[in-house]
């Protein structure tokens, strides 16, 4: 599979380009018209909705319990001549086609969200024949043989020396998405602080606060600076009236809206200097995105198991490229061993999240490691970099708002006023900002058409003066505001 988006023919099996017949009729387009299996689909997205859960163009409040089915592909028995004419696999290989296309079109224009489309696994196209699940401990041999826990400790042993702990220091796993690497990190940091109280900076990821929800935990939010980094003034403010207790922090190494990376060094000093000695604070560090990033960036905070923190975590199918939801989590065996229980039925031990976990993904992310390697990824983060400040300066050459962070790839901007352009480009949005993130996947050639759209829908947008672009000011601060008062 590539994901680059550059292929457009799909292709059909035999029988299925030959025996179509009458199950196209089970599937008709809401207007009435027949099912084309080449087309691409336009999927119907709801209207968009303000923080209040209203539509923001109808003033239609939007009720929730209540499941919307915008697209839904019915599943249908099969007749009772399926098997002689072939029908039904005609019927869903044209539908597949049709899903592929819709795939393709949909990745042209991907700039929002921080995923690396640009990869190529078909050579492990012949284990998607097996059943590989990596039950309980990675680094324990379970009755269960058909897993890829080789695969999973290789690729810990590589983030281990990536982030400068030994071998016989660590424990972690595979995880099946961001979330749960921060779930897990924060799970730790309870165990081992069980009156702890969490802190995590306003713009966290919201994963931090559901962890804080379901371990019923003590949860304080500090203010973050305008460029979306921990405030550790506030911070020290926060810290101080509870110092009876332990601190267990949660770090951003690139928060979700911004790309702001929290300053490590700093968070630590600040908990030194509020009396935490090393063994009364626990810290996660969340490195969805750039923690793969930071250690090829110079100048940025080093995340280190050198340093007194706790755990780590990363996803697999941002930075990294995988075509499926998966991450590494890091944390310290002296740690675990709460967390750990013993499961007869696997004959092993656990102290993951979920349990079962996707035994494809450790391969993958195996897979890529081998190819590119430290000095692959060094390359590919100096390019990301380097189209990153050409978006930011091309944007702010044409009159937009636009802040990118020194350490960081994730562009934001004013938010489009068109909805459906948004919806185009599939941007992440927070208030009146959007942001693009420059992943490996994004090239100059694709910045420049994005650029020239919303440059062109501006001057549509705007062309009869009643309407402004919206002030930033407060948001990425007034030097990289171009609103009419601080342009």
């Amino acid at each position: 599979m590539v994901g680059s988006g550059v292929e457009v023919n799909a292709t059909m099996s035999s029988n299925g380009s030959l025996a179509i017949g009458k199950s196209m009729e089970r599937l008709r387009v809401a207007n009435g018209e027949s099912f084309d299996p080449m087309a691409v689909v336009t999927e119907p997205v709801p209207p968009v909705a303000d923080s209040n859960g209203h539509d923001a163009e109808k003033g239609r409040e939007i009720v929730l319990g209540k499941n919307v089915h915008t697209t839904c592909l019915e599943v249908t028995e099969p007749d009772a001549d399926d098997e002689s004419t072939g029908d039904k696999e005609a019927y869903m290989a044209s539908v597949l086609a049709r899903y592929r296309k819709t795939l393709v079109e949909r990745t042209k224009y991907h700039l929002g969200y921080p995923y690396n489309l640009d990869f190529d696994y078909g050579a492990l196209a012949q284990l998607q024949h097996f059943s590989i699940n990596n039950l309980g401990d990675p680094f324990i041999e379970s009755n269960y043989g058909v897993h890829s826990r080789q695969f999973e400790v290789g690729v810990l042993d590589w983030f281990a020396r990536l982030w400068e702990i030994e071998k016989n220091d660590y424990w972690g796993y595979i995880t099946n998405c961001g979330t749960e690497g921060n779930l897990h990190g924060i799970l730790v940091g309870r165990e081992v602080f069980p009156d702890g109280i969490l802190y995590a900076s306003k713009e966290s990821h919201y994963s931090v606060f559901k962890a804080a929800r379901m371990y019923r935990m003590e949860c304080v939010k500090v203010a973050t600076l305008v460029t979306g980094e921990i405030d550790c003034t506030d911070f020290k403010r926060k810290l101080l009236p509870n110092k009876d207790k332990p601190a267990i922090i949660n770090v951003n190494i690139g928060t979700t809206v911004k790309g702001a990376v929290d300053d490590l060094d700093l968070v630590i000093q600040t908990l030194e200097e509020c009396g935490y000695s090393h063994d009364r604070f626990y810290i996660h560090c969340d490195g969805a995105l750039f923690g793969l990033m930071m250690p090829f960036v110079k100048k940025a905070p080093k995340v280190s198991f050198k340093k007194p923190i706790g755990s780590v975590s990363v996803s697999g199918h941002k930075f990294v490229g995988c075509p499926m939801p998966c991450g590494v989590q890091l944390t310290r065996l002296q740690h675990i061993n709460a967390l750990s229980s013993n499961v007869e039925y696997l004959a092993s031990r656990d102290a993951t999240i979920m349990g079962s976990r996707n035994g494809h993904a450790p391969i993958f992310l195996w897979y890529t490691l081998n190819r590119k390697g430290y000095k692959g990824f060094q390359k590919e983060v100096q390019k990301c970099l380097r189209n990153a400040h050409y978006l930011k300066d091309r944007l702010r050459e044409a009159g937009i708002s636009a802040m990118l962070n020194e350490l960081s790839s994730t562009v934001v901007f004013e938010r489009p006023r068109d909805e459906e352009f948004v919806r185009r480009w599939q941007l992440a949005c927070e208030g009146n900002m959007a942001h693009v993130v420059v992943m490996p996947s994004v090239t100059v050639e694709k910045l420049d058409f994005f650029l020239n759209e919303i440059i062109q829908g501006r001057s549509i947008w705007y062309k009869d003066g009643n309407v402004h672009p919206p002030c930033l000011a407060a948001d990425i601060g007034s030097n990289n505001c171009s609103c009419a008062l601080h342009k």
